[in-house]
Order: structure tokens, then C-alpha cells, then sequence
């Protein structure tokens, strides 16, 4: 599946992965380089208008870090954007930045077992 984005977005991204914070730093250095069952996964990575946290094209799946700001100002608007994403057939997961900061070994867990699932649903 070929995921589109707006070019212009491009800046945008490369200066939020320049600009991390820190429960996306913590999670990045768990699943950057293929750490993660032999992933490959992006970060701060354009689909459409929006730039997700982190991709992962062969598994369709976006992972979402949800700072102070995503708990009350952006619901609305993060729930819209989460609809449209899984209208092009991807999958949110969606992780508390005090979970990743505080419980890393949980979301990624979590991580691994949606992972499971996934390639035991995919096999023919």
C-alpha cells in the first residue's frame, strides 16, 4: 500500500524528530533499528495532512505518544484523525506518555503482543 502525504509537511517533521520529547526519545531507542521482532519502524513520519509518531508500513500500524496536551485540548480532534487513519486501513495505538516514561516494559508488551496477533492473522 502506498501511503501519501503532503510534501510540504516534510519540514514539519523533520523538525519534530529533531525536537522529540522525551517519552519519544524513551520509545524510539526500544523500537528504532528493528528491535522490535525485526520491524522496521519510522518516526514522525508524514500519511496524508497529519505526521504520525512512529510507522511501520509492514504492519499498517501507527503508534501514538499522547502527551498533557492529547488529554483534553486535541481528543476531539486526535479521535477525528485517528478515524482517518484506520480509514486507510491502518491501526492506532495510542500510549500515555507517563505509560512510556514510567512502564516501558508494559507498552512494549503490549507492542509485541499486538505484533503477535497481527502476523497470526496474517498467516494463510
Amino acid at each position: 500500500m502506498k501511503i501519501y502525504y503532503n510534501p510540504k509537511l516534510k519540514p514539519l517533521a523533520r523538525k519534530l524528530r529533531n525536537n522529540s520529547t522525551l517519552s519519544e526519545i524513551l520509545l524510539w531507542n526500544e523500537i528504532k533499528d528493528r528491535k522490535m521482532l525485526g520491524y522496521r519502524f519510522l518516526r514522525q513520519k508524514p500519511i496524508g495532512e497529519f505526521i504520525v509518531d512512529f510507522f511501520c508500513n509492514k504492519l499498517k500500524l501507527v503508534i501514538e505518544v499522547d502527551g498533557e496536551s492529547h488529554r483534553e485540548d486535541n481528543y476531539e480532534a486526535d479521535m477525528l484523525r485517528q478515524k482517518w487513519l484506520e480509514s486507510l486501513g491502518l491501526t492506532v495505538l495510542r500510549f500515555d506518555d507517563l505509560e512510556v516514561k514510567k512502564d516501558m516494559e508494559n507498552v512494549l508488551m503490549s507492542l509485541e503482543g499486538w505484533i503477535r496477533e497481527f502476523e497470526g492473522n496474517s498467516l494463510p
